[in-house]
């Protein structure tokens, strides 16, 4: 049975039974920053079993993509080498929340995995393993689908007991085994306990199916309360049990890697080894996969977090294909064969492959400019049975390696690492790099005094969307030395989020005035903060927002959604933001993008942000519930945490994203927008930086100056410098070459070149007004390419009079040295100098006694020729 099939089959019997299919969640939780990604089914209903969100179905069907690779779940060192072990991997799964419990989801599972209809496997070989405590289970195995009690194995919480945390939802779980022996090494198919476990662990009994059913409460003195409403969560492994119904031994064998593996085989040139030899294959066709995958749902290559998970996972791959020979990227072609395989169950595939393959295309050939180098490093250290901490670091460091992959190649020659030196090298330099950042960050530190609260739990109310002054009065204050902190009962102030810089202004009292240098966040309240040299006496105040700098903000502001929307559409719908700064005088956007932006792609992105700007649209913000935000299509900040109840901002027609921040009322009062700056900001993401309204036309008209003033100085119009630019350059092109020529005939301007024998050495002696240095040398080098048993000797009459020697290599290596007649020659003149032994130059001490150096040289020259 091919594995589309067991997925179609899967998704077919659960739905005729009341569950709702629901699309696999993206690898990055959207909502969960406990999780590096998803690592199982249940992650997107993580809510819903907690009770903290209701949906409008209590039962749910899924095929869901799953990553483990870092953090608590890492499968990464194993992959390749064992049957089972994945990055990615899909999951099947059905879910109950407070309808069925254990006997409905015991009576699926038997039913969808024993019957002719659906999967059909043989009773005679499956074997159930539950809880030891969990009698009922035991109990409803057996009676629900006729299993013998002798094939029933209870065994402890290692293996039968699930938990979300240490308090929360759990509950006990109960998996099915299918056993891979032949019919005659199976026997009847009684074991023991022990037995049991010894041929799961040979890898002759798979787990292919667990069903979890979550009971209790666990509270945070480890005692259990029971769940009012009981739940249903299960996971059945896909590759696993395509390796069950394709009867094959491994995971890698199946339909859903072989073509990944045979791509890889005839890209190499070799054929695909089953044992241990072939690993590196079924890394390659492992790593694609969840390659593919992470960079479908918008994770980058990166230094720290998801981005450097993948970065791992990637150089992983190129070491593995370093080992079978390849000094190309490989990775990347193989990522479109994992389109095609899987791009019709995830559409993501196909419409990002171009851009998948590019930016693993561009990962790969970033770290094989390093990896030879990091290689012959290991190959140095390999008589250290552990590699300090401080050469971990420099293989990180200087050539790319992750500390895993420096781990794995020690561990093949049976060394170790000194993890603990190489995280105390990396604490170092991000000591070292957090102390960079200080000295640019704004000099004011926060207050470290105690708070006077002046009313009792105070509330704070955030008015500022709708207005920029406030009467109102301070409910705390903290003063440390000449630094106040207020927090406003009503509070015009921004404090700086999601790139919105804050906002400064002044709040004025009964004889006292503060002026708000920035806003902070404390314990879920604004703070203004500014220099107060006094001691604050509390009295009502108004409080005032510098409007015109908060103009500016929001200028800015509503431009990067529109930045943001029209980079999706010019460049791609891969792109999406990686970090903001908005500030009065300017905007920084950055973005996820495999390279540098085209001059017409990026003159199209300012032609459509102008073009909505002059369109005068309306900017609407509401509160929404984030699940319908998203449903609507709304962009979330990658890796962001929100609420149930988000505010959208809508600029209809255009953009729709998940933002907090100030904004203009309709996009006309932008008035104008222009692109400053474009550049790389890290591996994978680009950076824009941009002006709008009386800054961009500030910026305009500045250019226009510039233009004019070069236009001037060429003695043409603005718009002829182009093409006098043009003539220019091709009459210096001319010129130079004519020069090139002259030279590497042997003579240069102002005096004809002159050819001497001495014995069977040729001299050739000539003079020239040059005075570049690069084309000095680039004519010595033509001269040596030209020439057999030849030496040349360039005077140069310029601004920097020198004489230049060239000696061919076969001279060089009779022991003739260009710097020692170079030397000679200057002598003459008072100068001196020296070079390599096929190139020197040298100073001249009299100008006026070059006449004289030239006419000694032959002579000269004879001493060292002989």
């Amino acid at each position: 049975m091919k594995s589309a099939d067991i997925r179609s089959k899967f998704i077919e019997y659960f739905t005729a039974r009341g569950h709702t299919e629901v699309a696999s969640g993206p690898l990055v939780p959207q909502d969960d920053p406990t999780l590096l990604f998803t690592n199982a089914g249940m992650v997107q209903f993580k809510r819903v079993f907690q009770g903290l969100e209701r949906r409008d179905y209590n039962r749910a069907v899924t095929c869901q993509k799953c990553v483990r690779a870092g953090g608590k779940h890492n499968d990464l060192e194993q992959v390749g080498h064992t049957a089972r072990h994945h990055t990615f991997f899909e999951m099947l799964g059905n879910f109950s929340f407070g309808d069925y419990f254990k006997k409905e989801a015991i009576q699926y599972a038997w039913e969808w995995v024993t019957a002719k209809d659906w999967l059909g496997i043989d009773p005679d070989r499956l074997y159930v393993t539950v809880h030891h405590s969990d009698d009922e289970a035991r109990t409803l195995w057996h009676q629900v689908t006729g299993i013998a009690d002798s094939r029933i194995f209870g065994l402890g919480d290692k293996d039968n007991f699930w938990q979300m945390a240490d308090t929360g939802p759990a509950g006990p779980n109960t998996e099915l085994n299918v056993d891979l022996r032949s019919r005659n090494e199976r026997g009847k198919g009684d074991l023991t306990t022990e037995q049991f476990v010894q041929l799961n662990e040979e890898g002759k009994l798979l787990e292919i199916w667990n069903l979890v059913f979550m009971q209790y409460d666990l509270q945070p003195d480890g005692s259990r309360k029971n769940l009012p409403k009981p739940s249903v969560d299960t996971g059945a492994g896909l590759e696993r049990i395509a390796s069950v119904m394709q009867n094959v031994p491994s995971n890698f064998d199946t339909d859903l890697f072989q073509p990944i593996i045979a791509q890889a085989s005839e890209i190499v040139g070799r054929p695909y080894d089953r044992g241990p030899a072939g690993a590196p294959y079924r890394v390659l066709a492992d790593h694609a996969r969840a390659v593919a995958f992470l960079l479908g749902d918008g994770v980058y290559p990166s230094n720290e977090g998801r981005g450097y998970v993948l970065r791992r996972i990637l150089r992983r791959a190129v070491r593995h294909a370093w080992l079978l020979g390849r000094r190309e990227p490989t990775l990347a072609q193989l990522t479109r064969v994992v389109s095609g395989v899987m791009g019709s169950v995830y559409p993501e595939l196909p419409s990002k492959e171009q851009h998948i393959e590019r930016v693993t295309r561009a990962e790969e050939e970033r770290f094989l400019e390093t990896i030879e180098g990091g290689l012959t490093r290991m190959e140095e250290l390999r008589h250290q049975p552990v590699i300090s901490g401080d050469d971990a670091f420099k293989l990180y460091d200087t050539y790319g390696f992750p500390l895993d992959l420096t781990q794995m190649i020690a561990a093949e020659h049976g060394h170790t690492v000194d993890v603990e030196g190489f995280e105390q090298a990396l604490g170092h330099q991000r000591q070292r790099s957090r102390t960079a950042r200080k000295v640019t960050a704004r000099l004011r530190e926060p207050g470290k005094g105690d708070w006077v609260e002046l009313k009792k739990k105070g509330k704070q109310k955030w008015i500022g969307y709708e207005s920029t002054k406030a009467e109102t009065e301070p409910i705390a204050f903290r003063q440390t030395g000449d630094q106040l902190e207020l927090i406003l009962e009503e509070n015009p102030f921004y404090a700086e989020s999601g790139g919105q810089v804050s906002d400064t202004g002044v709040v004025t009292g009964d004889g006292w005035e503060l002026t708000v240098e920035g806003v902070d966040k404390v314990d879920g309240r604004s703070a203004v903060v500014g220099t107060f040299g006094e001691t604050f006496e509390p009295t009502p105040a108004l409080a005032q927002v510098n409007e015109a700098r908060r103009g500016n903000i929001e200028r800015n502001h509503t431009a990067t959604h529109l930045v943001h929307a029209a980079l999706r559409k010019i460049l791609g719908t891969h792109v999406r933001q990686a970090g903001s700064v908005v500030a009065p005088e300017r905007l920084r956007f950055d973005f996820s993008h495999h390279g540098p932006i085209k001059g017409d792609q990026l003159a199209a992105v300012e032609a459509e942000v102008n073009a909505h700007v002059w369109e005068n649209l309306p900017i609407e913000t509401r509160q929404t519930a984030y699940k319908e935000a998203i449903a609507a299509g709304a962009m979330a900040l990658f890796g962001e945490k929100y609420g149930d109840v988000v505010r959208v901002v809508d600029v209809p027609g255009v953009s729709l994203e998940l933002c907090g921040g100030t904004h203009v009322a309709s996009t006309g009062q932008i008035a104008l927008f222009r692109f400053t700056h474009e550049t790389g900001a890290a591996a994978g993401v680009r950076r824009i930086e941009a002006l709008t309204g009386p800054a961009a036309y500030r910026y305009a008209l500045e250019l226009q100056h510039r233009l004019s003033e070069a236009a001037g100085l060429l003695k043409t119009q603005p718009e002829h410098l182009a093409r006098r630019i043009e003539a220019m350059l091709d009459e210096n092109r001319k010129l130079e070459k004519q020069v090139a020529e002259l030279l590497k005939g042997g003579a240069g301007r102002g005096e004809q070149g002159a050819v001497e024998k001495i014995g069977d050495v040729e001299l050739h002696i000539a003079e020239s007004d040059l005075d570049d240095r690069a084309q000095i040398a680039a004519t010595m080098d033509g001269f040596r390419a030209k020439h057999k048993r030849a030496i040349s000797v360039l005077f140069t009459r310029g601004e920097r009079a020198g004489i230049h020697v060239a000696v061919t290599d076969d001279l060089v290596s009779k022991g003739v040295k260009a710097g020692d007649i170079a030397n000679a020659i200057a002598s003459t003149t008072g100068g001196k100098g020296g070079g390599r032994p096929h190139f020197a130059s040298a100073g001249v001490g009299d100008r006026a006694k070059l006449g004289e150096a030239r006419a000694r040289t032959p002579d000269i020259v004879r001493g060292f020729a002989r």
